[in-house]
């Protein structure tokens, strides 16, 4: 079974930048595509950006040209580099995986099996 652990989260101020990571342990043999999401108190669960086996990538439009998903595959980190950041993206921050790609609906929770436990991410303006 997939184990997932981010880091990187904090505080930062309206236009700074943070590079979250995300862990992979006891890894499957199978292929897995992964994701990256987010939730603000009271909102629902956001997708944000998704990365597949061969490392095609969609984003969603609130962080296109902002944030940008890679993963290295031989250390088996997930990250997000996350720019210009806004107080609107104070959130928890979720990395999440699933054994091979996702040809559609990339960005909809519901299509991942595994979650790690999150990372606080606070924008002040």
């Amino acid at each position: 079974q997939v184990q997932l652990l981010e880091s990187g989260g904090g505080s930062v101020q309206a236009g700074g930048s943070l590079r979250l990571s995300c862990v992979v342990s006891r890894y499957t043999t199978n292929p897995y595509s992964m994701a990256w999401f987010r939730q603000a108190p009271g909102k629902e669960r956001e997708g944000l950006a998704y990365i597949g086996t061969d490392s095609q990538t969609t984003y969603a439009d609130s962080v296109k040209g902002r944030f940008t998903i890679s993963r290295d595959n031989a250390k088996k980190i997930l990250y997000l580099q996350m720019n210009n950041l806004k107080p609107e993206d104070t959130a928890v921050y979720y990395c999440a995986a699933r054994p091979f790609d996702l040809a559609y609906n990339r960005l909809v929770a519901g299509n991942y099996d595994y979650w790690g436990q999150g990372t606080q991410v606070t924008v002040s303006s």
